[in-house]
């Protein structure tokens, strides 16, 4: 089960004005599952998007990162179960085809449309069955279909992801809602992870273009299960511009404010979601980098605390074998780190403990308490590099047995 995440209420999803959504069961890979997601967006919506940086990347992307620029996007599709990664060419030609397809049963050009794929790498995609499935998901196409979508994009994932808000810009109330799946290969470098999330704001596209970046730095691009980056990673914003509000084009403006916080909220929302759900999870950690010197070192050192097998492992347990961290921290690649500064905390319910300082045991830190904090569901570690005033925020959880069993028997 998830780390202290339940499954979303239909109701709570909130329809965004421009969007609708239809899934349906196309057996692309497997029999009666929802595997074949259908979003259309009215005209004039606008749309931002970030993508892997595995140089494996999916055809899907490709396709994607060829349509984007052309703007005026009215489609997008999204399949499970066959990532088409790895497949060359002919993974080329299948992901046009779902274009083509969709663009025939929309009424626009193949240009229009985002394919988007998940599941396992180095299989062709039968594009035949999925073709063949577009006419029941256009069928299925409502403006609230958040629901059906976010169940319909999942792969290992035990339970859908997604979420909600509002706001008000300008005096309009402005939609937010987004989904997100993924639980394994997570390690997102942008941009098997996806997201999309869409809101009714009127953004200006160079606006939303920048703000998507910066907010998948720091959501997505904060989080690991397994530091396995995949090939198909993409995160998605779009704009329907159908509230009415003032046209965000001023990055200066409180609006702009407003919105950033709003969009940063929805996607760390959906990011951590990712990790609570991570495969096998059992805890979720929080780790706080501070006193680097850059963002990019503080990133450097929570990677290498988060991708730790020992630290994860050690997690799991609940086993304060906490020198795990400090070897972690020390082979981050901060070359001139004087660990004599580096201080060392752990915590969790209101509770933090100093675990370690001066190169060493902190002279107050007892073993009975680092156990007592490590078994949390939620636990904290957070990282003084005593270097300067810079700091970052990243979330991991722990690797248990069934992250072997799940990814052992994850084709069959």
């Amino acid at each position: 089960m998830p780390v202290l995440l339940s499954p979303p209420e239909a109701a709570a999803l909130l329809p965004v004005p421009g969007v609708r959504l239809g899934v349906a069961e196309a057996a692309i890979r497997k029999l009666n599952r929802k595997d074949l997601t259908l979003i259309e967006l009215a005209p004039g919506a606008r749309v931002a998007g970030v993508f892997t940086q595995n140089r494996f990347c999916a055809a899907p992307v490709q396709v994607c990162k060829a349509n984007l620029p052309a703007g005026d996007i009215r489609a997008l599709v999204i399949n499970t179960g066959v990532a088409n990664a790895g497949t060359g060419e002919p993974g080329l030609i299948a992901a046009r085809a779902t274009c083509e397809a969709v663009a025939g049963q929309l009424g626009i050009a193949a240009l229009q449309v985002l394919p988007f794929s998940t599941g396992v790498i180095l299989e062709p995609l039968p594009v035949e069955r999925l073709v063949a499935g577009l006419p029941a998901a256009k069928a299925a196409l409502k403006a609230d279909g958040w629901f059906d979508a976010a169940h319909g994009i999942m792969t290992t994932d035990t339970v859908p992801k997604a979420t909600s808000r509002q706001v008000l810009i300008g005096g309009k109330t402005v939609t937010l809602t987004g989904i997100s799946k993924g639980a394994g290969m997570i390690k997102p470098n942008m941009a098997t992870m996806l997201g999309f999330l869409a809101t009714d704001a009127d953004v200006a596209q160079p606006v939303l273009d920048a703000l998507l970046k910066e907010v998948a730095d720091l959501s997505f691009n904060s989080i690991t299960v397994d530091g396995d980056t995949s090939t198909n990673d993409s995160y998605i914003l779009i704009a329907t511009g159908q509230a009415g509000n003032a046209t965000i084009a001023d990055t200066a403006s409180a609006d702009y404010a407003a919105f950033r916080a709003a969009v940063l909220d929805v996607s760390i929302w959906l990011a951590q979601a990712i990790v609570r759900d991570g495969e096998g999870a059992t805890k979720f950690m929080t780790l706080q980098l501070e006193g680097g010197k850059d963002r990019d070192e503080c990133r450097k050192v929570g990677y290498a605390i988060g991708h730790s097998p020992l630290v994860k492992t050690a997690f799991f347990a609940s086993d304060p074998n906490l020198g795990r961290i400090l070897a972690a921290i020390g082979y981050a690649g901060i070359s001139d780190l004087d660990v004599g500064g580096v201080r060392v905390w752990l915590g969790s319910e209101g509770e933090e403990v100093l675990v370690a300082e001066q190169g060493g045991r902190a002279a107050a830190y007892r073993e009975e308490d680092g156990a007592r904090i490590m078994k949390a569901a939620e636990i904290t570690v957070r990282v003084d590099l005593g270097r300067g005033r810079t700091a970052a925020t990243m979330w991991t959880c722990d690797f248990s047995y069934d992250y072997v069993k799940i990814n052992a028997d994850y084709r069959s």
